[in-house]
C-alpha cells in the first residue's frame, strides 16, 4: 500500500539549507550546476571500522547528490541516513555532483564514498581502473536528448553535419549524441565537439555560441520551458540507467554503511510516487527551476524498475562499451569487457529493506 502523503512541502528545517544552494535563473543555474566549489574539490571522506572491543569507531559517510538523480535529493532532505547513523557514531556528509563526469571524479579521488552516475559512465571509469561497483539501479530515465535553439533549422540527427555541438564527455548525454549520430550514418568526425559542462552546454545554445546541445534533463526541460529549445531526437534505449556505485575500499570496510545508503534509496524509490508533489517541489528549489519543468522532469524518470544491477543494464552497456574503444576512450575492447564483466555488486540491492 502506498504510504500516507506527507506535506506537500518538504522539510522548511532542510530546505534552508538547499536554498543556497539553489540558483536563480540561467545563470543560477549554471552556477549551481558546477556542484564544487571554485576549485573542483570535494571534502575527502574518511571511513573506519568497528573496534575490536566493540565500540564503534567514529565514521564519515561522504555520498553526492545530483538534480539528474532526485531520489538523492529526497535522502538528503529528509535526513534518514542522519537519523539511522547518528547515534552509531558516523556524520553524513552530502557533495554535489554537477555530472557523471564528475561524480566519477569524486569517486576516483576518494572525495566521495558513494556517487551517482549514469551506467555507461560507471563502466567507462571501472575501465579506466576507477575502483567502483555498481550497487543500485536508482531510475531509467529519459534524460538525453539532442537539443536545439527554437529557430533552429535542424530538424533531426543527419542535419549536424559540420555542426558545432555541445556535450559533456564520460556522461551519458555524450555516450547518447555518439550512438544518435550513427543513427545517420555520423560519428563525432563529422561534428565540431564542444566539452562544456551540461549547463554550460545549454548556456552556449541559448546564445547561439554551438547549434545543438546534448542535453541532460532537468537543464534540458528548462532549456525547453524558458527558452523554446527543441528536442529532435531522443531515444530512451539510448540511456543507460542511473546507477548508484560505491568504492571497492569502502565496501570492504563499511557494508553496513552501503546498505544503508540502498536501503535509503528503496525508501526513497517509494516516496516520490506517494508524495510527487512534495518531490516536485524539492527538485524545483534544489536545481532552481520553475515546478512544471520539475514535473517534466519527474514524468521522463521511471522509477518503477528494479534496484539490482544485472543483465537488463549490461545488455545497454554491451552496446555502448565499443564507443569507448572507438573514440579512444580506453585502449581495447577486452579492457571494456573485464570491467563490465566485474561492475555489478547486485548484494546489496537484493538485500535492501526500505523500512
Amino acid at each position: 500500500m502506498p504510504s500516507p502523503a506527507l506535506p506537500a512541502h518538504p522539510s522548511r528545517r532542510s530546505l534552508l539549507g538547499l536554498l543556497a544552494l539553489a540558483p536563480l535563473g540561467a545563470a543560477g543555474l549554471a552556477a549551481c550546476a558546477q556542484g564544487e566549489d571554485a576549485s573542483g574539490a570535494a571534502p575527502a571522506a574518511a571511513a573506519g571500522s568497528a573496534s575490536s572491543s566493540g565500540s564503534q569507531q567514529a565514521r564519515t559517510l561522504t555520498l553526492d547528490f545530483a538534480t539528474y538523480n532526485p531520489l538523492s535529493l529526497v535522502i538528503k532532505d529528509q535526513g534518514w541516513l542522519e537519523s539511522e547513523l547518528g547515534g552509531q557514531g558516523v556524520t553524513v556528509e552530502w557533495v554535489q555532483s554537477a555530472g557523471s563526469n564528475k561524480a566519477n571524479e569524486f569517486l576516483r579521488n576518494g572525495n566521495i564514498q558513494v556517487g551517482s552516475t549514469a551506467g555507461a559512465a560507471a563502466l567507462l571509469a571501472r575501465s579506466n581502473g576507477s575502483p567502483i561497483k555498481t550497487i543500485d539501479v536508482f531510475s531509467q530515465p529519459n534524460w538525453s536528448g539532442v537539443v536545439v535553439g527554437k529557430d533552429s533549422p535542424i530538424t533531426g540527427v543527419a542535419d549536424l553535419r559540420g555542426k558545432r555541438v555541445a556535450a559533456t564527455t564520460g556522461t551519458d548525454p555524450y555516450f547518447f549524441l555518439v550512438q544518435a549520430l550513427g543513427t545517420a550514418g555520423l560519428t563525432t568526425s563529422d561534428i565540431t565537439l564542444e566539452n562544456l559542462q551540461h549547463a554550460d552546454g545549454r548556456a552556449a545554445l541559448d546564445a547561439g555560441n554551438v547549434d545543438a546541445w546534448a542535453g541532460l534533463d532537468p537543464i534540458m526541460a528548462a532549456a525547453q520551458a524558458e527558452s523554446g529549445a527543441k528536442i529532435v531526437y531522443d531515444n530512451i534505449a539510448f540511456n543507460s540507467y542511473g546507477v548508484l556505485n560505491a568504492r571497492e575500499d569502502f565496501l570492504a570496510e563499511s557494508p553496513d554503511l552501503a546498505q544503508a545508503v540502498v536501503n535509503a534509496y528503496e525508501k526513497a524509490r517509494a516516496w516520490v510516487p506517494a508524495n510527487l508533489e512534495a518531490a516536485t517541489a524539492l527538485l524545483a528549489e534544489v536545481a532552481g527551476i520553475d515546478p512544471q519543468v520539475a514535473a517534466t522532469t519527474l514524468g521522463r524518470t521511471k522509477l518503477d524498475i528494479s534496484p539490482v544491477p544485472g543483465t537488463t543494464q549490461a545488455a545497454v552497456l554491451e552496446k555502448i562499451g565499443p564507443l569507448f574503444v572507438a573514440n579512444g576512450d580506453v585502449a581495447d575492447q577486452a579492457t571494456v569487457d573485464a570491467a563490465l564483466e566485474s561492475l555489478f555488486d547486485p548484494t546489496y540491492a537484493q538485500q535492501a529493506d526500505p523500512s
